[in-house]
């Protein structure tokens, strides 16, 4: 009997996507003879995809993930990156199957948020395991943070729009002068593989430390990454002060903190959006309440690097 929680079934049915769940029971028999695993118990946390414990027939850990097939998701991304880091800072690939968004992952143990360290302390974590994914990738053929860039304005302008403009227009033009500086700035040969998603929830346990999962995957700035961490903790971040958290993340990564703090603004903008669109509260409201907060800044304040 196959599982599937609440949040996979909205999501699933709101992107048209009703015959997969019509038909997941008889994609996970299949995956179950052809990747000769035995499938369990359903892992209701998740959001994206259908994830559950799995056991091959050797005795291997592992977990089965079936991405929701809609348009702006590849399964061949996730896979992509995941190949190419190979365990460096990401989650072990098993097997894969991009047709059928099929995806055999190693099994890990609890994640940041379960820990619940000191706030400085798991940005330390998430910096250090962003660090390990970056590297060249040039013939990956994954999306470029320009494209990124893009997207996340595009994204941010018709979101903004359709919500009935939940936040002040100032917002949303400081987060698109912001994206196009990232534009602008992107270099091909300075960009490297980038998870494109490190928050606490995406950060695992492994024996030996902490390990990513879920990657967007992009061919970016590292800034990009960082900028996730930026972007999270709304209301502890008007309180450390946003300029000493940029400022901490580049002397932590060796990268540039205005990027950092752009990429920060851009992804908090998006964010908040998406988290209002879809009901998730708090988290919506603050991250947009803290947008404009750092929006009403005098632009002299905004140079993190003074």
């Amino acid at each position: 009997m196959v599982s599937i929680s609440d949040t996979v079934r909205s999501k699933a049915q709101h992107a048209g996507a009703s015959r997969w769940l019509a038909d997941l029971p008889a994609l996970v028999a299949e995956l179950e003879h052809d990747w000769s695993i035995t499938v369990g118990r359903t892992y209701n946390d998740a959001t994206e995809a259908y994830v559950a414990e799995a056991i091959t027939d050797d005795g291997t850990l592992a977990v089965l993930k079936l991405l929701i097939p809609r348009n702006g998701i590849a399964a061949g991304n996730e896979i992509s990156v995941l190949r190419l880091a190979d365990g460096r800072g990401c989650v072990r690939l098993f097997q894969h199957d991009a047709a059928r968004g099929a995806l055999l992952l190693e099994r890990l143990g609890r994640s940041l948020h379960q820990l619940a360290l000191p706030l400085r302390r798991q940005h330390a974590i998430l910096c250090d395991v962003a660090s390990r994914v970056w590297c060249p990738a040039p013939d990956s053929g994954l999306p470029t943070g320009a494209d990124k860039g893009r997207w996340l304005t595009d994204s941010i302008v018709s979101s903004w729009e359709t919500l009935n403009r939940p936040c002040p227009e100032r917002v949303i033009d400081h987060a698109l002068v912001c994206a196009s500086r990232r534009i602008d700035a992107h270099d091909d040969e300075r960009a490297r593989l980038v998870h494109g998603d490190v928050h606490r929830w995406n950060t695992l346990e492994t024996g030996s430390g902490f390990t990513l999962i879920d990657p967007d995957g992009l061919l970016a700035e590292p800034e990009y990454d960082i900028g996730v961490v930026m972007r999270e903790d709304p209301v502890e971040l008007l309180h450390e002060g946003p300029h000493l958290r940029a400022r901490w993340l580049a002397t932590r990564t060796g990268l540039d903190a205005a990027a950092i703090w752009e990429w920060g603004v851009i992804e908090r903008v998006s964010t908040g959006l998406l988290c209002t669109s879809i009901g998730l509260q708090p988290v919506g409201s603050q991250m947009l309440a803290t947008a404009e907060r750092i929006a009403d800044e005098p632009a002299s304040r905004r140079d993190v690097r003074t």
